[in-house]
Formats: C-alpha cells, sequence, structure tokens
C-alpha cells in the first residue's frame, strides 16, 4: 500500500473537487494512506471526506493567488509526510505542487488531473504560457476525455506520459430506487403538474453553463405546444441574469432555480430529461450522474460529450449555440416512452463503461506504475 497526496485549489463543490475527494476515500477503501491538501480556505466538501487513521486534510490558507508562505507551508507538510506519489488537481494546485516538491527536496512522481477543454478569457491563456512549463515537467497528465487530450496535445500542453481516464459515479449512491409517489409530491412542490414535461439542468450558473440557451430553447417548445418546464439545479452569480431572461421571453413562471443543492439526486429524478448547453467541458459529472439515474441527456457537442452520447440511443448531441437543433432534440424526448427507453439505455452505459470502481481501477494501476518507474529510475541512476 503507498500513500498519496491529493492537491486541489479548494474543497468547494465543484467537478474537479469531488473527483479528488471520490478518489481519495475510494483509494483509502483499498488500504492506501490518501491525504488532502488545498490552497483556499473553501471546505464545502471537507465532511465529504472519508480518511483513513493518520491520514489528513491540511489547509495551506492562501491569502492571494500565489502565495509563497503557503509553497512553504506545503512543502513542510510534504516532508513530513513524505508520500509516494501527488496527485494535483488542475494547474493552479499544480502550480503549488510542482514548488513544494522541489522545495522539500521530493523525487516523488507529481501527476496531474486536467478538467478543462477551452480557456475563457485572456488572463486565462496567458496564465498557460506559463503552466505549460509546469505540464512538461510533471510525470502524467490525466485528461478526462479523448477529445480533451487531443486539444490540449495540439497546444503543447502535456506531459512525458500522457492518458485519458473517463470520470466515473458511483452507480449504487446515483441508482434509480425512485418512489414514485415521492417523485410526484417533489413535482409539486416545485410547482410542476404530472403532465409537465420537465427538463432538468444541474450546473452552477456561471457564464460558461450557457443556461439562456435552455431557455432560448424552451421558449419555442411552448409555441409548439410542447408543455415543457425547466428546472435549473443550482445557483450562482447569473441567476438574475437568467430570471431577467425568464421574463423577456415570458416563461418566467415555467422556469423554476432550486439553489444550491447538497443532494442533486431527488431533483434530477424529478425530471423528464436532463441537457447541458456548455459552451465548454470536458467530460461532465453532473452528465453521468444524471444518466446513472435512468434520465437521457442532451448535450452540446463539446469536450468529452460524444464519448459518453451515442445519439438516437441514450439521448441526443446538437451543435453549440444551434438553438434551433437543440429544441428540436428536446422536442422528440417529450415522448415519454423514447425517454423511458433512452433513460434506460443511458444507465446501462454507466454501469458499463463510466463506474467510479472502473476510474479508480485504472487510477491506482496508473499511480502505481508511476511510482514503480520512479523507483527504477531512482535505481538506475544510483548504480550508475
Amino acid at each position: 500500500m503507498a500513500r498519496f497526496v491529493f492537491a486541489t485549489g479548494s474543497l468547494a463543490y465543484g467537478g474537479a473537487e469531488r473527483h479528488a475527494v471520490a478518489l481519495i476515500n475510494r483509494l483509502g477503501e483499498r488500504g492506501h494512506d490518501c491525504d488532502a491538501v488545498y490552497i483556499k480556505r473553501c471546505a464545502d466538501l471537507l465532511d465529504r471526506l472519508r480518511l483513513r487513521s493518520g491520514a489528513g486534510a491540511h489547509c495551506l490558507d492562501a491569502r492571494r493567488y500565489f502565495d509563497v508562505r503557503a509553497v512553504g507551508d506545503f512543502a513542510r507538510h510534504l516532508s513530513r509526510l513524505r508520500p509516494a506519489a501527488v496527485v494535483a488537481a488542475n494547474p493552479y494546485a499544480l502550480l503549488y505542487a510542482s514548488l513544494a516538491l522541489r522545495q522539500a527536496r521530493l523525487r516523488a512522481p507529481l501527476v496531474v488531473t486536467y478538467h478543462s477543454t477551452r480557456l475563457l478569457g485572456a488572463k486565462e491563456r496567458l496564465q498557460m504560457l506559463a503552466y505549460r512549463a509546469l505540464f512538461w515537467a510533471a510525470d502524467c497528465t490525466v485528461f478526462v476525455s479523448e477529445r480533451q487530450r487531443r486539444y490540449w496535445l495540439r497546444r503543447g500542453v502535456g506531459s512525458v506520459r500522457n492518458e485519458v481516464i473517463h470520470n466515473g459515479v458511483d452507480i449504487d449512491e446515483f441508482s434509480v430506487r425512485c418512489d414514485a409517489e415521492a417523485c410526484l409530491d417533489l413535482r409539486r412542490e416545485l410547482g410542476f403538474d404530472a403532465s409537465d414535461y420537465v427538463i432538468g439542468i444541474s450546473a452552477l450558473l456561471r457564464p460558461e453553463k450557457n443556461h439562456a440557451q435552455l431557455l432560448d430553447a424552451l421558449a419555442r417548445l411552448r409555441q409548439k405546444a410542447i408543455a415543457a418546464r425547466a428546472l435549473l439545479i443550482g445557483d450562482g452569480p447569473m441567476r438574475a441574469a437568467i430570471e431577467a431572461r425568464a421574463r423577456a421571453l415570458g416563461i418566467a413562471r415555467d422556469v423554476v432555480i432550486t439553489g444550491l443543492q447538497r443532494d442533486v439526486r431527488p431533483f434530477i429524478l424529478a425530471c423528464d430529461c436532463m441537457t447541458l448547453c456548455s459552451h465548454t467541458e470536458a467530460f461532465s459529472l453532473a452528465a453521468i450522474e444524471s444518466m446513472a439515474l435512468g434520465k437521457p441527456f442532451v448535450h452540446s457537442d463539446v469536450g468529452g460529450a460524444a464519448e459518453m452520447i451515442v445519439p438516437g440511443e441514450n439521448g441526443f448531441l446538437f451543435p453549440p449555440r444551434d438553438t434551433q437543433a437543440y429544441a428540436d432534440k428536446l422536442a422528440m424526448l417529450s415522448d415519454r416512452a423514447l425517454a423511458a427507453s433512452m433513460g434506460r439505455a443511458a444507465r446501462a452505459v454507466v454501469e458499463t463503461r463510466f463506474s467510479e470502481e472502473r476510474m479508480v481501477d485504472r487510477y491506482e494501476r496508473l499511480l502505481l506504475d508511476e511510482i514503480c518507474a520512479h523507483s527504477a529510475g531512482a535505481a538506475a541512476v544510483a548504480g550508475g
């Protein structure tokens, strides 16, 4: 068994952070000692960590984007733990992990998991010019979809070893154990009738998630006399703009925003289908969670969407920003028999290809391989 340190920018409720927590918990169940280090003091997911005795969660409490004191703290922490490998989630954690390993003079392999595809602004693009060298120096980059891997390698972002490991979902936690009456009760509480066609989206209300396109598609469905309504599971900085857009389209009564939810499962189960119309995704954890719950999925054709969705079988893809094509796909799933059939297929593909167990198997093998390769290299240097 080995000791791993997982570094994240924070323990906020985000996809990369949830991914790291899942790996820490599952690898811990397999006998590995997994420690969490997070840079910024935001710990929404702290109580979800199931740490083995002797392992811990350590906050660097960085007060600015780059905090020299926090790097030193990380280095001292690594010197005490002497991990067999360090795993950094995304470039920001990679920055701190790289510098801390160097300062601690540890030769443990460094693996970075990368969860983004597009850079959304000039600031991020400039940062990537600096981060690129850190990727080159890392022992392995793990991308979460093949399309994402190709995108970044064409742009010179990668390591000596570059792997694709799809995100996975706990298929027991996200299983279709739905009390039909409870689902109807929640729909009624949310203001939906049993006859409504409820389209759900589980995503923070941020610009790149592009919720406005769902509202535009919803307005077109209602013009076709389809009793479509939208359930937005989440909250965020775009809430006021989304509400204003719904009012401008005359569909404010047909759009419900739940606010942040620690457990999204009941809300997903209350929907007839789920969707994402994001401008950018790598490999959406929200999508495979919804599919595991037996919901057909309509996804903009970005990132790894085509690696999880077989159009016409377990959901549909549509060209980004093509609102008419989007509305047409959503309209097809207003047929409840078709939606139920595709929902069963969606669950089946998650069980087969995107289970958390399968994901953890691959990460465990990769990390142990990297440790062995590192040890062999060190022995060769010592022998030479």
